[in-house]
């Protein structure tokens, strides 16, 4: 029996190996090894704690936690069932080299054990490792554009006024502020919407990086936008010169008119600024008063001032000038003598054939005074009534004398009294 199963036996194996290489033929054939080709292939790293514990932070180089590609290898029967999805990659922490560099490790969640082959086009995770900063910057409202023609940006305010940052300390140590912004060409009215948040260094350019991780990627910023208006300037002066002085009606400031800004409706109710006449006082002044105004004290409610660069201080001075006297002469025979007394004559009894009156005012109310149209007269009749003389006897009598002026006139004159002859008729 022994020699049966020996005998021949160089024939026997030179059978079994024909058949094993006809197998693989068959095999090949029928299910051939080929190729299949995925594409960007997310690199999973793994146990990133060991980084992230020690107060550091990772950042992924270059891209290479994205595979571009992956080939894999393996029996047709297999690749059918295969797509992207069914590919692995990892990266773990824990064969992190020297040179900061991790293997990637590929494989399928199915029939991984039947693949001929697996490979990307890159073999490893490359990373920049450093220790995490962390720094708050309190977030800047910014707006852009032009507002309509007429209006003004009043207020600019975030919902939220504070942006925490973390990440690699080379980066976060760049950024100098952090800003969101709202265009506003165009609009006339209020603006409330969400503003991405930005990060900027000190000469404006914006940091972006993957490894930054913010408190806050948006916030709601609100616009206030009111609408302009000029209006004058109205100043009311409180007090009286000394005795010999008065105001000149003159009032000069340092600005006649100001831009103001507001809801329209408010507005349309006004039509200037009044400073009241407390602010200015010339009680007792014998000179140009000069005084500091700070409009802003006399804003209407919910108004605002609305011009660049003017800081709502105006300087006004009111005109203080010592009255003058002017001598005038008035012939007697134009002198009028009225409310004589039924019974009586009356005669002016002075030794000029004129009498001087004393014209009182400024300078420029003076010479705008026509001496020509100037007339007086004396009422006998209310002067009786004032010393209660019902009866009067005949005699010499100092009258008041009253100058008529042109009307509007602001020249008053000095007392002037004359000698008047009052005679009983005698029937």
């Amino acid at each position: 029996m022994k020699h049966k199963i020996t005998k021949n036996w160089g024939l026997k194996l030179v059978s079994f190996l024909f058949a094993v290489m006809l197998w693989v033929i068959v095999t090949n054939i029928n299910d051939p090894i080929s190729p299949l080709r995925v594409y960007n292939i997310p690199v999973n790293i793994k146990n990133a704690e060991l980084i992230t514990d020690k107060g550091q932070i990772y950042e992924v180089l270059d891209g290479t936690d994205v595979l571009d590609a992956v080939t894999i290898r393996a029996p047709r029967s297999v690749i059918d069932t295969l797509d992207a999805s069914n590919v692995i990659a990892e990266a773990d922490m824990n064969d992190l080299t020297s040179l900061n560099t991790i293997t990637i490790k590929l494989y399928t969640n199915k029939y991984n054990d039947k693949l001929e082959s697996i490979k990307g086009n890159i073999d490893s995770v490359k990373l920049n490792i450093e220790d995490k900063q962390i720094r708050s910057f309190p977030i800047r409202p910014n707006v852009t554009g032009q507002v309509t023609d007429g209006y003004l940006v009043s207020n600019v305010s975030t919902d939220q006024n504070l942006i925490r940052v973390s990440g690699p300390q080379s980066v976060i140590s760049q950024i100098a502020k952090a800003q969101a912004e709202v265009d506003i060409s165009g609009f006339t009215s209020n603006i409330g919407t969400d503003s991405d948040i930005r990060l900027y260094n000190e000469d404006g350019i914006e940091i972006r990086s993957k490894s930054i991780e913010k408190s806050l990627t948006k916030v709601r910023v609100n616009v206030e936008i009111l609408e302009k208006k000029t209006v004058p300037i109205v100043y009311a002066v409180d007090g009286t010169p000394a005795e010999g002085f008065r105001m000149t009606g003159e009032i000069n400031s340092s600005k006649e008119n100001v831009v103001i800004a507001g809801k329209s409706d408010i507005l349309r109710e006004i039509s200037s600024i009044e400073v009241p006449e407390r602010a200015i006082g010339v009680n007792d002044a014998v000179e140009t008063v000069e005084t500091v105004i700070n409009l802003h004290d006399y804003l209407p409610e919910n108004v605002i001032l609305a011009e660049e660069n003017f800081d709502g201080i105006v300087s006004v001075s009111v005109e203080i000038e010592q009255e003058r006297r002017q001598t005038v002469y008035v012939p007697l025979d134009e002198i009028q003598l009225t409310g004589v007394p039924t019974g009586y004559r009356a005669v002016i009894n002075e030794p000029e054939e004129s009498y001087s009156i004393i014209l009182v005012g400024l300078s420029s109310e003076l010479s705008e005074v026509d001496i020509n149209t100037i007339t007086a007269y004396i009422d006998v009749e209310k002067w009786l009534t004032q010393q209660e003389n019902t009866e009067p006897e005949s005699g010499y009598y100092r009258m008041p004398l009253t100058v008529r002026l042109p009307e509007n006139s602001p020249v008053t004159w000095e007392d002037a009294w004359v000698n008047v002859h009052l005679t009983e008729i005698e029937e």
